[in-house]
């Protein structure tokens, strides 16, 4: 942890404002010295906001030993007293409850829990992009950084929808976001789509559609093309072929795959897990847990019961005073998970 006072001058905070005006919303940054009043499409708003704010940070970077928690050093104002300041510096995105304001700022893992309508954004959305080189040599799915990278889209959706797009369009979401190309373009095959259960579910893209985060386009059957429209999914790391592994290990999160035909609810939860879970054990918080599944802590609750009615799930608990979640899997998911690990 990293006290705010080391480094007061650092102030690494940007808001924006979007603004009714006739014509389209138009985009406000007190930070700029330019008032952005062009007119922008009431769909592509949202991720104006967020490339810009998203532009701030890659512009401002600073090294790690150099951020501070920006709400400590306001005193935590921004969010209910909780239990101090604790620990990495993370960028973490607010929104006001009327989505037309923002603020990207570093805060403490603590406090960006503690604050209400806010997501930690993931490095890999803000950092430059670099080339892939050729004769990397492959390594198998299922690894830490499948887990990272599916942890991070996770945390990034939890932001940039609305709170109740529904458990299977954030599913499909997270997909098109780890298989869009540096456009992004995305062309999801039939067979994707029927193995997930989505063949001709044009309500779920409806429903993305309507959030003003993509836009389907034509495309010859049986393949599904769309338009991400969240500049924000643009310059993530690392390149298309480490983000179709995620993908594909997300649609088996390893070791908490569920057999087909669970509910979006329950698969949803359990990619959560999985992208949390080490070995057999695995913790984060509840209100972490419940916001990248869309859910309001006493849903999560219930579905944590479920996965451990059908042991998916050895144990869970839940502290009440940390706000920590602790689950563990049965012991065979471990073995088998170590094995498939030797084999390599």
């Amino acid at each position: 942890m990293r006290l705010a006072g080391a480094h007061a001058a650092v102030r690494r905070i940007w808001t924006v404002e979007l603004r009714s005006r006739a014509g389209g919303p138009s985009l406000v940054c007190p930070h700029c010295t330019v008032l952005h009043t062009r007119p922008l499409q009431a769909a592509s708003a949202r991720s104006a906001a967020l490339a810009h704010l998203a532009c701030h940070a890659r512009t401002d970077a600073l090294p790690g030993y150099l951020r501070t928690c920006q709400c400590r050093a306001r005193g935590c104002s921004w969010h209910p007293r909780h239990r101090g300041c604790a620990g990495p510096v993370l960028l973490a995105l607010t929104r006001d409850r009327s989505g037309r304001t923002w603020r990207l700022a570093d805060a403490c893992a603590a406090c960006a829990a503690a604050t209400s309508h806010t997501a930690v954004v993931p490095a890999t959305l803000l950092a430059p992009r670099r080339p892939e080189y050729a004769g990397r040599r492959p390594t198998p799915p299922g690894g830490p950084a499948e887990r990272t990278r599916v942890r991070e889209i996770l945390t990034y959706l939890a932001a940039a929808l609305p709170q109740f797009t529904s458990p299977t369009a954030r599913l499909l979401a997270l997909q098109c976001a780890l298989r869009a190309n540096t456009n992004g373009y995305i062309r999801l095959p039939g067979g994707l789509l029927r193995g997930m259960r989505l063949r001709g579910r044009g309500e779920l893209w409806e429903e993305l559609e309507h959030a003003g985060w993509l836009h389907r386009a034509g495309g010859k059957q049986p393949h599904t093309e769309a338009q991400l429209l969240d500049a924000a999914v643009l310059s993530q790391q690392p390149g298309s072929q480490a983000r179709a592994r995620a993908a594909h290990w997300a649609l088996r999160p390893t070791p908490l795959a569920l057999p087909a035909g669970r509910p979006p609810a329950v698969q949803l939860t359990a990619l959560a897990l999985a992208s949390h879970t080490s070995g057999n054990a695995g913790c984060t918080d509840m209100e972490v847990l419940a916001r990248l599944c869309g859910h309001s802590p006493h849903q999560t609750t219930q579905l944590l019961d479920r996965l451990h009615a059908s042991h998916t799930l050895t144990t869970w608990q839940h502290n009440r005073e940390t706000d920590e979640v602790v689950w563990h899997l049965p012991q065979q998911h471990a073995t088998a998970r170590l094995n498939a690990h030797r084999s390599r």
